[in-house]
């Protein structure tokens, strides 16, 4: 069930973004953006929406509406639930819910060092738009064309 976060599901929502994105700190020499996010002005705008399997939240998806775009900024699942698809339940309700609002593509952004990432977006039709460097980070940027 994915639903929209509630302010009592931060902490579970911020202890599975360190979870997820501690590992690759090392290999960026810096935290990786979501882990600096404010996830309580994210809970409250409604932006951040839960992914709940036996009871507990296993992961976590922040979308931001823009012109013309619904922009991923998030997503992660408990590496204790990697693995049962839940990564792609959430990339599915993402491109989803860009289409209900009426969004003719999805775009993201990830860490150039995240490869892993990259590879798997490519995989299921986000292009290379380009490549920029924000906050000492060096991003890939890539969109989605959603079919209506």
């Amino acid at each position: 069930m994915i639903r929209l976060a509630q302010i009592q599901d931060r902490r579970a929502v911020e202890a599975i973004v360190e979870a997820a994105y501690t590992p690759y700190i090392r290999r960026i020499g810096q935290k990786p953006g979501p882990m600096s996010d404010d996830y309580d002005a994210l809970i409250r705008e409604g932006r951040a929406h839960v992914l709940v399997d036996e009871g507990m939240i296993q992961g976590i998806l922040v979308l931001i509406p823009e012109e013309g775009s619904m922009l991923l900024d998030n997503i992660a699942v408990s590496p204790a639930a990697q693995g049962r698809g839940h990564g792609r339940t959430l990339l599915q309700f993402a491109e989803k819910t860009a289409r209900a609002a009426h969004h003719a593509s999805i775009r993201l952004y990830t860490n150039e060092a995240m490869t892993e990432n990259i590879a798997l977006y490519s995989r299921i039709g986000f292009i290379e738009t380009h490549r920029a460097e924000e906050k000492g980070l060096r991003r890939v940027y890539m969109t989605k064309r959603l079919d209506p």
